[in-house]
């Protein structure tokens, strides 16, 4: 990241002054705008990434969602690493909406994809760099001195005789100055903030309670509502009787929603006794008939079947028809849920001349838009107050910002503030599912055990389509459904995969890691049964399948040195391995288990290994990897929604439980050093779980089991098919 970065009109760092006379730095790119959006504000406006205040402090405006993540302190290390500024007095904002802070790629503010650091890094260590330059250049200016013998650190400038002035001393006078044409980025082997240990910024307001969250936001004459919502998707309103709804004391109101029927009571328990006494009568339609066994016979049946081809690379059907071996699977994913710990809801109060949004948003363009286009308002009287986000997963990124429009539609009826909350059971039975898939996998073999042919049929919803990134669909393949299994790195000399896209009214979303939660299991559960089907061992046939891919091989290496694969295991313990490459970072991880006499697996150690390009904070990655770890084990030993009658047929954590703190396995992260560009880290940890966990079942047991979770029925189900 070091060198001379040049800027030409539209990639110029441009200033305005702040109140209380601080200087304030505007990024501004040259990447592609959508279509209609309107230009970048002008300089003077206060939509800017950088505030040093006239008191010493610095002001990240943060146009990315903190859910955990980590990027209310990684975003603004690469800022203070480039400003040399004292991170004691560095402070984050929540960024309003605006078109400067619209993500790089996606052309709308929006935090997904894992892209946070890879997507802002450049431009935020710009804004760092010439708010240096032109704080350096004030100073110089006042002492009559040459800049190039001023330096920097901890906040101040310091003139070569020893003479220092603060950054607020300075910030006014540097407001006045030109924006340099072009600024230098320090040398990575100069950096004491990037790659190096920081606590959190958000940590301590966490800890002690005062962090605000969107189900934490209060409003003078704020109402609460809950919604009745549809049994079934798809399904449709007939009518209502509100009579004992209104009877509970504190019941203000019942209204009929595009959702369902909201019941709006002075505090969140009325509203949920309101609407327990509501009569709703629905007309279920066609969704009624759908069930989970249903399902799984239509999807296996469009896996025996030739899909739309996602990747295709010499002939796979003359490699099957001359093997002298074929090993053929079928494996299933089941739905899953986000399961935020923090419920969905959003609070909004809707008046004649504005409306202001309090939630937690990944999606803060389209949360303002789809209010402003329910409320009738122009998009500039919408204002988005982006509070913490008590995780995400994806949920809190719909595309139509479901939950926004659902209490916006209900402040506009009842014509006063309203927080809507979803219970967990609302979310779990009507939200965004990750889909169901179902995948039928063929190897061919040559007489020396090689692996000549891979045919890889994949069926599952697509989660673009019927979203503002339909587009992105080319020849029937969403790349999100077949990611991670036509991208593969292993070397085939002939592959096929294709793709079956079923239409269901399940709505489904991207989920942490989107394609990848499925197809590394698939990928990575298959070629172990390839190496076992050979008698090779599972690391050493990937290997042998990589040995192009210099970074996969790099962590796959270190997680084995580090788990001590090869060596003799305690009784009773499996070990198996998976590989994974996702969102720019490359992942692998070893998992070390038990099996009880029920089947029932407890995972003791997990060792993961990650290359994800660049460091930035090294206990935000090592935090990640474990939170994405836990995540993906969840869902790998437990996570499954279920269809009956059109319903679903989970509710809360008691159907649908998480890996409780007692079951959590010994987690070892380790890091590998690179100047590669970052790549992301909210995802990638992920995906190998699933399949380190069934290669180490099958090491252990020789129980193969193909559909997730690996529940202990299916595990001595295939033990004593074995």
């Amino acid at each position: 990241m070091n060198g001379i970065i040049k800027l030409d009109r539209r990639y110029l760092l441009k200033t305005g002054v702040a109140l209380g006379g601080g200087l304030v730095l505007a990024c501004y790119f040259s990447f592609p705008s959508p279509a209609g959006a309107a230009e970048p504000p002008a300089p003077f406006a206060p939509n800017a990434f950088l505030r040093v205040g006239t008191d010493g402090s610095v002001t990240i405006i943060n146009n990315k969602s903190e859910m955990g993540q980590g990027v209310y302190t990684a975003l603004p290390m690469i800022v203070a690493e480039e400003l040399d500024c004292d991170w004691q007095k560095v402070r984050v904002e929540a960024a309003p909406v605006a078109p400067i802070y619209n993500h790089t790629l996606f052309g709308s503010q929006v935090t997904g994809g894992s892209t946070s650091v890879r997507t802002e890094w450049q431009r935020l260590a710009q804004a760092g760099a010439a708010a240096r330059a032109m704080l350096v250049a004030a100073a110089a200016q006042t002492w009559k001195a040459d800049p190039a013998a001023c330096r920097t650190a901890k906040g101040q400038v310091i003139h070569p005789d020893g003479r220092r002035l603060s950054y607020g001393d300075l910030a006014a006078k540097a407001a006045k100055l030109p924006v340099p044409a072009e600024v230098k980025l320090k040398d990575p082997t100069k950096y004491t903030l990037i790659g190096h240990p920081v606590h959190r910024l958000d940590s301590p307001a966490k800890v002690n309670g005062s962090a605000i969250f969107g189900i934490d936001v209060q409003l003078p004459g704020m109402l609460v509502a809950v919604i009745a919502r549809p049994p079934v998707f798809g399904a449709t309103l007939k009518e209502f009787d509100d009579k004992k709804a209104k009877a509970v004391p504190g019941v203000k109101a019942v209204v009929a929603v595009p959702a369902g029927v909201a019941v709006v009571a002075e505090r969140f328990r009325p509203a949920l006794q309101g609407r327990d006494a509501l009569q709703v009568e629905w007309d279920e339609g066609p969704g009624a008939t759908l069930s989970t066994d249903g399902l799984r016979r239509q999807y296996a049946a469009l896996a025996r079947t030739p899909g739309a081809p996602a990747r295709r690379e010499g002939d796979v059907a003359a490699a099957l028809a001359r093997a002298a071996k074929t090993l053929e699977a079928e494996y299933e994913v089941p739905f899953l849920a986000h399961a935020p710990m923090e419920p969905l809801n959003c609070c909004v109060d809707l008046r004649p001349d504005g409306c202001d949004i309090y939630t937690g948003t990944q999606m803060q363009t389209g949360a303002r838009d789809t209010a402003a286009r329910i409320s009738g308002l122009p998009p500039e009287q919408v204002r988005v107050h982006t509070t913490y986000l008590g995780g995400g997963f994806g949920r809190r990124a719909t595309p139509n910002s479901d939950f926004v429009a659902e209490a916006v539609q209900v402040a506009k009826a009842i014509g006063k503030p309203v927080k809507v909350i979803r219970t967990r059971e609302d979310d779990m039975r009507a939200g965004y599912y990750r889909p169901f898939w179902y995948d039928r996998i063929t190897a061919g073999l040559d007489a020396k055990g090689g692996v000549e042919s891979w045919r890889h049929t994949i069926v599952g919803q697509s989660i673009m389509a019927g979203t503002a990134f339909a587009g992105s669909i080319k020849d029937g393949i969403d790349d999100t459904s077949v990611e991670g299994a036509s991208d593969i790195p292993y070397a085939f000399p002939n592959i096929l995969v294709d793709l079956h896209t079923p239409t269901l009214p399940v709505p489904v979303l991207w989920w942490r890691s989107v394609g990848h939660s499925h197809t590394a299991f698939v990928v990575e559960s298959f070629l172990d049964e390839v190496a076992h089907a050979t008698g090779r061992d599972p690391l050493d046939l990937r290997r042998t399948l990589l040995a192009g891919h210099p970074r996969h091989l790099g962590v796959l290496e270190l997680a084995a040195r580090k788990a001590g694969w090869g060596k003799p295991l305690s009784p009773g313990r499996g070990m198996g391995i998976a590989v994974n490459a996702s969102f720019g970072s490359f992942v692998a991880q070893v998992a070390e288990i038990s099996m009880s006499k029920s089947g029932a697996i407890r995972v003791h150690r997990v060792v993961c290994a990650v290359d994800c390009g660049r460091i930035v904070n090294p206990d935000t990655i090592a935090a990640q990897m474990e939170s994405g770890i836990i995540f993906g084990l969840t869902a790998a030993l437990y996570g499954a929604i279920t269809f009956k009658d059109g319903r679903v047929e989970q509710g809360n954590f008691d159907d649908y439980p998480l890996l409780r703190l007692d079951e959590t396995p010994q987690i070892e992260v380790h890091l590998v050093p690179s100047s590669e560009d970052p790549g992301g880290i909210g995802e990638p940890g992920v995906p190998p779980i699933a399949p380190a966990v069934a290669n180490a079942l099958f090491s252990l047991s020789g129980a193969r089991v193909r559909s997730l979770p690996l529940t202990p029925d299916k595990v001595l189900a295939a033990q004593a098919k074995g």
